[in-house]
């Protein structure tokens, strides 16, 4: 046994890293437990009991995301505490967004060499944001490829299953002309654009991770690895409210391509772009990168993370219950009669404010 533990050591792989690194996670994972979950970590699956929440006719919601090239923000940093909030914050929001409740979580962890502080600062991030947003972490997986990744590269995963009672499910089919469109303050770059921003910033640009960019007081690095944010603390009181009729989570894509997804085919989504403040990090990528406004538009999400459709009459006390609940809201738009798509308006240079060319 010990020459073919010996070998596989050799080889790149050391399962008593592994070993290591499961024991340091076990108490984060212990911590998210819900009523639902049946068994302790470590089993080959996890059980999950899901008619603890009463519903009339339930329906199971599910997403898989990760975190893209964020991840070698965190390596430069050699900071891992925030990489795995940000996997499960996304995921919690896309299957909000379809009004569901999630209810588990799984990882996936791959490592060029396994390296149990990180993974534990990793989980670590996914147990808070998984307690903070009422799910359990439920299971995963890690595995050492040496073959495959080099020394210090690695890649995460997530999966999450949500639910949500059949006639809550959004978006509302009536979503029609005259209804508001709302956009919901992101705290960043949240998990997408960084092939570019890193490309802009770092490679061509050279800039340092401590040091603050025009028009920002905190440093570059604490910028870029701002945690993707979850809208469900603010949302969850208005998932059963017919109020609310739709939401868009502002991903890879954009406001152009994620707001049309849930419009009718009769309806157009006008959206004033001068209406909020873009913050200060996309300047910079857009003037440094020479970005034109049309790829801005769909690379990134421009400081909007979310998008809520809402009754035109309850616009007002929406807004106020989001800005209570700790989160910046502003008047995007309206629906109109149209073809299933986005009408940006007001867009030109003008909306990025000049950054020197450093």
């Amino acid at each position: 046994m010990s020459s073919e533990s010996s070998a596989y050591k050799d080889a790149g792989v050391d399962i008593d890293a592994q070993d290591r690194a499961i024991e340091r996670i076990k108490t984060l994972v212990k911590a998210t437990r819900t009523p639902g979950v049946l068994a302790d970590v470590g089993q080959f699956g996890g059980l999950f009991r899901p008619g603890w929440k009463e519903m009339r006719d339930p329906v199971l919601v599910s997403s898989a995301d990760g975190v893209g090239t964020k991840l070698k923000i965190a390596i430069a940093l050699d900071d891992y505490t925030t990489i795995g909030r940000d996997l499960v914050n996304h995921c919690v929001d896309d299957v909000l967004v379809q009004g569901a409740l999630p209810l588990f979580y799984l990882d996936y962890i791959s490592l060029g060499v396994m390296d149990p502080r990180i993974v534990e600062e990793v989980v670590s991030g996914m147990s808070a944001a998984c307690r903070e947003n009422g799910c359990a972490l439920l299971g995963g997986e890690m595995a050492e490829m040496p073959g495959l990744y080099r020394p210090g590269d690695f890649d995460l995963a997530g999966f999450i299953v949500g639910m949500v009672d059949r006639p809550d499910i959004l978006p509302q089919k009536n979503i029609r002309p005259g209804d508001r469109v709302l956009g919901l303050a992101s705290t960043g770059l949240h998990t997408n654009g960084y092939s570019l921003a890193i490309r802009v910033l770092l490679d061509e640009g050279k800039l340092p991770l401590d040091q603050p960019l025009e028009g920002m007081d905190i440093p570059l690095g604490e910028a870029l690895i701002a945690v993707h944010r979850s809208y469900l603390p603010v949302l969850k009181p208005w998932l059963e409210d017919p109020i609310l009729k739709g939401l868009a989570h502002i991903t890879g894509g954009g406001l152009v391509d994620n707001l049309p997804r849930i419009l009718p085919p009769n309806t157009t989504a006008r959206i004033h772009a001068g209406t909020w403040p873009i913050p200060k990090i996309f300047s910079n990528i857009v003037r440094r990168g020479r970005v034109s406004v049309e790829e801005a538009f769909r690379v990134f999400n421009l400081g909007i993370g979310m998008v809520a459709v809402v009754e035109s009459a309850d616009a007002g006390s929406f807004e106020a219950a989001v800005r209570e609940g700790g989160c910046e809201v502003f008047p995007l738009g309206e629906i109109v009669a149209g073809e299933g798509i986005i009408q940006l308006e007001d867009t030109d240079e003008s909306l990025f404010t000049l950054c020197k060319q450093n």
